[in-house]
């Protein structure tokens, strides 16, 4: 499975934006995709999943309410829209895909990563 993540750039404080992540080759072996991210100085940790079937979504305490992820099974594209972005959202974030039927909160779950893509929020 390989997976390209888009989207994300320079946003201001109080803006939105969204990212995109293609999964492709042997995604039907998968069971659900995540957002994590990475800032300066710190570990990666769970911003938010969703399966596949059923779409069950998990999100992060800190970006509930703020962020959205969904999924388009046809596409095999997951999204994370992401609106009243704060500085501290400012991180690489990453998708992954897991072949779990749980923990889907934690990055050692998921078999396959994308590349990473930089959100800046600036103040």
């Amino acid at each position: 499975v390989q997976l390209q993540a888009s989207g994300g750039g320079l946003v201001q404080a109080g803006g939105s934006a969204r990212l995109s992540c293609v999964a492709s080759g042997r995604t039907f072996s998968t069971n659900g995709m995540g957002w994590f991210r990475q800032a300066p100085g710190k570990e990666r940790e769970f911003v938010a999943a969703i399966t596949w079937r059923g779409g069950v979504i998990y999100y992060a305490d800190s970006v509930k309410g703020r962020f959205t992820i969904s999924r388009d099974n046809a596409k095999n594209t997951v999204y994370l829209q992401m609106n009243s972005l704060k500085p501290e959202d400012t991180a690489i974030y990453y998708c992954g895909a897991t072949t779990s039927y749980s923990g889907f909160r934690y990055q050692n779950e998921y078999n396959y990563w994308g590349q990473g893509t930089q959100v800046t929020v600036s103040s």
